[in-house]
């Protein structure tokens, strides 16, 4: 089937799908949006309200609800469904319900002939990544996950309070799981060029280790804070699933740490898990061999057998 790349479809219309489809319709990036969610009416809802904000958007676009037979010329598919995460509930704690919704969406999307890169965002994503790939049968660089790009923007977000300055000149990495067991990078971590620690001392902050600490933990805990404070996360993620369709559908090439399968880097092996990734029209072009020290190497070792334990115990039977 010829793909429309001019159209997305986003596939759950809870509060992830439909503010991501808002942002998608204030980027411009496509001019058809079709949402699709088990609940017509609420997708129906979902469109008309987003569409009544499109004569204030950069160019025109057509938001509607839809089915999967609507998607299956869509240039890339956003997967926001899924039960959602409560408070006291980690991410992995989702995986039995989630990987039952999948068994349920993945098919449809496959039979109705879809051919552009599907884009994961529902939770757990680095399990449900594996799962929408094992059920696709779409090529292993098609099958994205949104991974750990938002936690990277809230430590680059972080880092830039701490220190001052814009967070857009930190250049920091999150990996691995997305979720409990992730780690930030900070052997690599730089403003502008410039080592973190030495920035860091430019601007009178010497105690390098506890402020890591620091971060790192308000980093992976951000979703638990604000779902206990509002019950849900949307609007960064949201502008995450922006970003990465920008990235996609303009051929960007960009550097961004999607969840995807690895196929031996960094000793890891048939697992979907987060790592700076070159982002392009076809999904994964490669993956970006950042520098780790030999703790951060070890971290993320134990993320991905903590990911694979998981899913040795999913079954992917239709």
């Amino acid at each position: 089937m010829t793909v429309n790349n001019r159209k997305v479809a986003v596939v759950g219309c809870g509060f992830v799908g439909s503010s991501s489809a808002f942002a998608l319709m204030q980027s411009g990036i496509f001019s058809e949006i079709v949402l699709i969610d088990v609940d017509q009416a609420r997708a129906e809802g979902e469109a008309l309200d987003i569409g009544h904000g499109v004569p204030f958007a950069p160019a025109p676009c057509r938001v509607y609800a839809g089915t999967y037979a609507d998607a299956a010329d869509a240039a890339i598919i956003v997967v926001t469904a899924g039960a959602a995460q409560k408070p006291g509930e980690t991410r992995l704690d989702l995986v039995n319900k989630n990987v039952a919704i999948f068994k349920t969406i993945i098919p449809q999307i496959r039979d109705s002939g879809f051919g552009g890169i599907l884009l994961i965002v529902s939770n757990p994503v680095d399990v449900l990544t594996y799962t929408a790939l094992k059920l696709s049968g779409l090529p292993e660089s098609r099958v994205i996950g949104s991974g750990t790009v938002l936690d990277s923007a809230r430590l680059k977000y972080m880092l830039g309070q701490h220190l001052g300055v814009d967070a857009r000149d930190v250049h920091a990495w999150v990996v691995g799981e997305h979720g409990d067991s992730e780690l930030a990078v900070w052997s690599s971590a730089n403003v502008s060029g410039v080592p973190l620690p030495a920035f860091c001392e430019m601007l009178g902050h010497f105690d390098h280790e506890a402020t890591e600490r620091r971060i790192a933990e308000e980093v992976k805990n951000s979703a638990y804070e604000i779902i206990d404070r509002k019950h849900a996360t949307y609007y960064g993620i949201a502008m995450s699933v922006r970003r990465l369709c920008a990235a996609i559908m303009r051929d960007e090439r960009t550097v961004m740490p999607i969840s995807s399968l690895m196929v031996g880097e960094y000793g890891i092996d048939d697992v979907c898990i987060s790592m700076p990734t070159v982002v392009g029209r076809d999904g994964v072009v490669c993956r970006v061999p950042i520098p780790m020290d030999e703790d951060e190497r070890a971290e993320l070792m134990r993320s991905s057998e903590a990911l694979k334990d998981v899913i040795a115990q999913l079954d992917f039977s239709r």
